[in-house]
């Protein structure tokens, strides 16, 4: 079990199957707010769904393993982060997040991806990060740019969102040596 301070009151800690019923409960209650950006909102019915979310990211085979963290105010769950589609021989990885609405734009997440970041660099050898963010999301934008993170373009029809609308993607990048 990993846990990463980011600061003296939020923590990431790395995903266990008992935190499924808040995340379940965090969705539900937030759905038209979450599922504007994140297409799974839809399919996200039954706490049984994020169940099978969270079986699938801590049973996952160590070749397909990705460290994902549930981040925690003072021990209360505010939203997850973590890590996806790991490309292990090349050494890069994307970061995903979401966060509960009464918890935005309090720099949680730029100071959670930046924490990850340095997880990243200096315990998993990972060499370059990437994040993508749909064009119209300017909070999720905001994240990269702050964090130094390079714009290297835009991933057309990059997600299919709720509505079966797919949205194109800015692509960001940090390399190891950029730090």
């Amino acid at each position: 079990m990993i846990i990463i301070k980011v600061d003296t009151e939020i923590e990431l800690k790395q995903i266990e199957q008992s935190d499924s019923k808040a995340i379940f409960e965090m969705i539900d209650s937030q759905r038209e707010y979450l599922g504007k950006w994140l297409p799974f909102v839809e399919f996200t019915k039954e706490v049984s769904d994020t169940d099978k979310f969270v079986h699938s990211v801590v049973n996952a085979p160590e070749d397909r393993f990705e460290y994902v963290f549930v981040i925690r105010i003072q021990n209360e769950f505010i939203g997850l982060i973590g890590f996806k589609d790991t490309d292990k021989p090349n050494q890069k990885t994307e970061i995903g997040y979401w966060l509960s609405e009464k918890h935005q734009k309090q720099g949680i997440i730029t100071k959670s991806v930046e924490k990850l970041c340095d997880f990243a660099f200096n315990k998993q050898g990972i060499n370059r990060i990437q994040i993508k963010c749909a064009v119209g999301n300017k909070p999720s934008i905001k994240i990269p740019q702050r964090l130094g993170f390079k714009f290297e373009g835009v991933e057309r029809d990059g997600e299919l969102l709720t509505g079966n609308v797919f949205t194109d993607l800015e692509i960001y990048s940090k390399l190891k040596s950029d730090k």
